[in-house]
């Protein structure tokens, strides 16, 4: 399997399945001298581990990232980083009445079309499991936008499940921490909890629309044409596992709206240029302009589920299918912190192409 790795200056390459022994990150082009320890990383593994609620898959994994090379005295050398987590709670036996039948709605039909072999226990590659190292290497970049970008934050929360979104007028991020739906709108996490738990009891699952943010961002970050900001993080996003669908900014609802009410007026501020709204997303032209660079992404119902449903064997012939195991209902949930994290990748890699070609301050000045 290639097409592993994705990056351009900053590059990261994950490894391993998810009922394999460990598996893993390689960080490529890091820059030296960055302060960097296992403590560094944990706490966002934390934010994504599974079997923290009843509302995630009760697998219980540690998820403790150990860093193998490429840190010397607790800083950056500038070498390849590589990132372990170890599996510790995996069950193969759950995937024994799956090994020769597909599960409708996973990958598992088109790896054995492509390549003639699959990994059942788990999904193997197309495991959700995999965004662990992601989101590992997600907080080595983090500490690098630290140093390089201290104003710079990056925020993702779940902004919808199933048909039910959350109400923008009660948007409350202090909130956002304090439920297990990373939910701005502490109401509607409170109806998402009742949903979700009804749905759990019909064996069903939903999905869900998540929402990243990153403010502080200065103007001048991305890389036209084919690097775009945005096309960039839309590819990133789409990476994750389950996901469907990407918008920046005002995203499809930008078709159903006219020039005059799509236009990000301009006005000169104390500090620069001032936006009247943000339709745009913090990108124009695949340019960041200062604003909040705001991107969404839909994630698709788990397709593991104990609803029965019909497919094939291997073959050929017809089946029911029951997934047993461990399951998120909603992967959207553990999903958000895998969305900042390549929030974070895609922002950090961009950051040093705009140096390379550019420098560090801004090249056209207004005002």
């Amino acid at each position: 399997m290639s097409f592993n790795t994705f990056g351009h200056l900053f590059r990261v390459t994950t490894w391993g399945e998810s009922h394999g022994p460990a598996l893993g990150a390689t960080v490529d082009g890091c820059p030296p001298g960055i302060p960097l320890t296992e403590a560094d990383i944990q706490p966002w593994l934390d934010r994504r581990k599974p079997g923290q609620n009843r509302f995630t898959t009760q697998r219980r994994e540690a998820d403790e990232v150990e860093i193998l090379s490429g840190v010397y005295e607790g800083r950056t050398t500038g070498t390849p980083i590589q990132l372990m987590i170890r599996n510790t709670d995996q069950r193969s036996k759950d995937y024994g009445t799956i090994a020769q039948t597909f599960r409708p709605g996973h990958a598992d039909i088109t790896y054995w079309q492509k390549y003639g072999i699959r990994d059942p226990r788990g999904g193997g590659r197309s495991s959700a499991r995999e965004t662990a190292a992601r989101v590992a290497a997600g907080g080595v970049a983090r500490q690098v936008l630290a140093a390089l970008m201290p104003g710079l934050r990056i925020t993702g929360y779940m902004v919808q499940m199933g048909p039910r979104a959350i109400d923008r007028a009660r948007f409350d991020a202090a909130a956002i921490e304090g439920n297990p739906f990373w939910c701005p709108d502490p109401a509607t996490a409170d109806l998402w909890a009742d949903d979700l738990d009804a749905l759990r009891k019909t064996g069903n699952s939903v999905g869900a629309t998540v929402e990243v943010v990153a403010s502080g961002l200065p103007a001048g970050i991305g890389a036209p044409l084919y690097a775009k900001l945005d096309s960039e993080l839309a590819a990133a996003m789409m990476s994750i596992n389950a996901v469907k669908g990407v918008e920046i900014g005002a995203g499809m609802g930008a078709a159903a709206l006219t020039g005059v009410e799509n236009a990000d007026e301009i006005r000169m501020g104390n500090d620069g240029p001032v936006y009247g709204s943000n339709h745009a997303g913090g990108i124009l032209g695949g340019i960041s302009t200062g604003q909040d660079v705001v991107v969404r992404f839909a994630v698709k119902p788990t397709s593991s589920i104990l609803t029965p449903r019909q497919s094939v064997t291997l073959d050929g012939q017809p089946a029911e299918v029951v997934t047993k195991g461990r399951h998120d209902p909603c992967v959207g949930i553990r999903a958000v912190p895998v969305g900042e994290a390549m929030m974070a990748l895609v922002i950090l890699d961009q950051l040093l192409l705009h140096r390379a070609q550019v420098g560090e301050g801004p090249r056209g000045r207004i005002g």
